[in-house]
């Protein structure tokens, strides 16, 4: 059933009259008669009983004018939604974050996010950096702040760097080290060492292995935790002492001491990575959001 037939009979129904009909649609009397004796045809029933003197609706014709008044509701719906998702305003946005990178700036960002698309469901996913590679591979997520990607799949997103930061070392809060501000890394080389599980972030423990050994040794690991809040907590109980992103001094760090590293230069980049192609609206949305507050972020990042 045509949509444009369908408001010719509930206009007919409405007015029980062809002409004010025509008047309220702003066509011909012909016109609208030609929609309704289409419609009897298709459906195979009559849907008005008119005289020269009147028009009266028949039962299959009030039926049909609850259904269709139904559809007609449904399908302004339909435009009404395609709009919206179209213009960022509906749909979902699935962002997948490294907890201790994105732990002063992300709950601001999707509160600002979310006050102006209220109407998008917005799912928070922690992950590792080795998890989000799988996940926006999957494309199980839409976005991701994470370490830069492997070149395999680099291509296949686009890259924004959020912000830079450094390798520091942590110590526990009474070790002898607690009080000095820079150290030198050879200086370490007899301690036990803290290092972030090299299977969740490949790039971070090779790196930290690959300066030790510039400074003229191999660390003695003594763990390698899954989660960086473990990290700081090992270093705070005294297990041992850690090399780590900076960041990492935003999580709850009691008992911590965080330690510039002399002549380390290694900068640890933060980005905002997402589809290069047939990415969605509601994604648009947020990385344009997300590149507006990166001064901010930056920011953040050095108190």
């Amino acid at each position: 059933m045509d949509i444009k037939i369908l408001k010719s009979f509930i206009a007919v129904a409405k007015h029980l009259s062809f002409s004010e009909a025509a008047q309220e649609l702003h066509t011909v009397q012909p016109a609208i008669s030609r929609h309704i004796s289409s419609l009897e045809e298709q459906l195979g029933v009559s849907l008005f009983i008119r005289n020269s003197r009147e028009v009266s609706i028949t039962q299959a014709g009030e039926q049909l004018v609850k259904d269709a008044t139904a559809i007609l509701a449904l399908t302004e719906r339909a435009k009404s939604k395609v709009k919206l998702v179209d213009s960022g305003q509906l749909g979902s946005l699935s962002i997948a974050y490294l907890s201790s990178a994105c732990l002063t700036f992300l709950a601001k960002l999707i509160r600002t996010y979310k006050s102006q698309f209220p109407n998008v469901h917005v799912t928070l996913l922690e992950m590792t950096a080795t998890e989000q590679i799988e996940a926006l591979k999957s494309e199980r997520v839409d976005v991701a702040f994470s370490r830069p990607l492997p070149s395999t799949i680099a291509d296949e997103f686009i890259s924004e760097t959020m912000y830079v930061d450094r390798l520091v070392a942590v110590v526990n809060k009474n070790h002898p080290f607690a009080s000095v501000q820079t150290i030198d890394l050879k200086t370490l080389k007899n301690e036990p060492f803290i290092l972030f599980n090299r299977d969740e972030a490949l790039g971070l423990f090779d790196e930290i292995i690959t300066r030790c050994k510039r400074a003229g040794f191999s660390p003695n690991i003594i763990s390698q935790p899954r989660h960086m809040q473990t990290l700081v907590t090992e270093v705070a109980a005294g297990l041992g002492l850690a090399i780590a992103p900076y960041c990492v001094s935003k999580l709850y760090s009691e008992g911590c001491h965080f330690i510039e590293l002399e002549k380390v230069d290694t900068q640890i980049y933060l980005q905002l990575q997402y589809k290069q192609i047939n990415r969605s609206a509601t994604t648009q949305a947020f990385v344009e959001m997300a590149l507006d507050a990166q001064a901010e972020i930056q920011l953040s990042m050095r108190n």
